[in-house]
């Protein structure tokens, strides 16, 4: 797709009428007070428990609430096994490691993501290899990495190479954005076709679902996120989620400074980090997840609305999710029916304006100087999302029933 096809929309878009759409899809009126992108919401035990941790002084990375954090986090993900960590850059990391990411090997992983994603291929001495996404799903597209693969990949003893570098391929990294699953069934194929293990980028995604499977269930191990800003949140933390208890036990032991378990000695057996989650944090997870079933169907109602706004206006509508997926909806997305990077940002323009916080998808991967010089297949879904689509408010209490 060429830059004059990005600069030239099919039909014009009225941001006046975005505005608009927007304020009735969430309830505000045009007088309301700044309108936030995301955040946090408490109506629990959060209070309890975090002041539970201070009464009894169990405030760092040991403590009751971090086990059962761990449980009820692989619980949620439909796994056996889960590891709390302090960010989901650190839970990425740390999976790609236990499964033998390592100097030198080449990670395929979206173009489409956060930059967390490549970061962490990085902090290993690894390569990120950039992936095309799909504009249906907004995830890595399966068809074209398996024709891609087919064209530039090697079978050695060591596993599938990329013949142009001579570089193993260590994992393949879908990435369910906004919440939306990825088309996880043929990516399956295809990494099983190529002997690449799935290292699930479930950051965002908690909570969804792929043709009756939790997202983080799909790949041989996933992290998430708990930022601030996702579905729940620690304040800041993440976690590694397997059905391998041999892998967990290995990304526990990674993120524990690698200390061979003892009554007072501190031996240390390799390279570790000081990754563990927080008793307070974890504290705070543990009420965010009782209150996560209800959350997801708040997001899903507010999805609903916007749907129905955007299905009068020309031009734009509100992306749902696929006929195989139950999507958390943790961003809502809207998308131009046309490519048009100036349309993008006219209706950015607009909104921010009128007190509304939007925002586009993330720069592209390899558009970042440090990644510039990246592997990467040819990107046409990628640039085809990248100006069209615009995430708007998406607060937990936005999808309240207003009755």
């Amino acid at each position: 797709m060429g830059l004059a096809t990005l600069s030239q929309p099919e039909e014009q878009v009225e941001p006046a009428q975005v505005v608009a759409a927007i304020r009735s899809a969430i309830g505000v009126a045009e007088d309301h007070a700044f309108q936030p992108l995301h955040v946090p919401h408490f109506e629990g035990a959060e209070w309890d428990y975090v002041k539970d941790c201070l009464d009894t002084g169990w405030v760092s990375s040991v403590g009751s609430y971090v086990e059962r954090f761990e449980q009820e986090v692989a619980d949620h993900s439909g796994v056996a096994h889960g590891v709390a960590v302090v960010n989901g850059t650190a839970a990425l990391q740390v999976a790609l490691q236990v499964v033998g990411v390592g100097q030198g090997d080449e990670v395929l992983m979206p173009a489409l993501t956060f930059v967390a994603t490549p970061n962490a291929a990085s902090y290993l001495g690894a390569v990120p290899h950039f992936v095309d996404s799909d504009p249906s799903t907004l995830g890595m597209d399966p068809d074209k990495l398996d024709a891609y693969l087919a064209d530039i990949g090697e079978r050695s003893l060591e596993g599938l190479r990329n013949r142009r570098t001579g570089r193993r391929f260590g994992a393949i990294v879908p990435m369910h954005t906004y919440g939306h699953a990825v088309d996880m069934e043929p990516l399956i194929a295809v990494a099983a076709r190529y002997g690449i293990p799935i290292v699930e980028d479930a950051a965002e995604s908690l909570g969804s679902v792929y043709k009756g499977e939790k997202c983080g269930s799909l790949g041989r191990v996933a992290a998430i996120s708990f930022n601030g800003n996702k579905i729940i949140t620690t304040g800041g933390g993440g976690a590694i989620v397997t059905d391998d208890e041999d892998l967990a036990a290995r990304a526990k032991h990674l993120t524990t400074t690698a200390k061979v378990a003892h009554r007072w000695s501190f031996d240390h057996d390799t390279v570790g980090y000081n990754f563990r989650l927080p008793n307070l944090n974890a504290a705070l997870g543990c009420a965010q997840l009782e209150q996560l079933p209800s959350y997801v169907e708040r997001k899903r109602l507010l999805a609903k609305r916007y749907i129905s706004a955007f299905e009068r206006i020309s031009g734009v509508s509100a992306f749902h999710e696929r006929c195989f997926g139950r999507a958390n909806y943790w961003l809502n997305c809207l998308m131009l029916d046309a490519p048009s990077l100036e349309m993008r940002d006219a209706i950015l323009e607009a909104t921010n304006d009128a007190g509304l916080m939007t925002r586009p998808t993330w720069t592209l991967m390899n558009d970042l100087p440090m990644y510039a010089g990246a592997p990467s297949m040819s990107l046409e879904g990628a640039r085809n999302i990248e100006a069209r689509l615009i995430n708007v408010p998406s607060s937990v209490p936005l999808g309240e029933d207003p009755c």
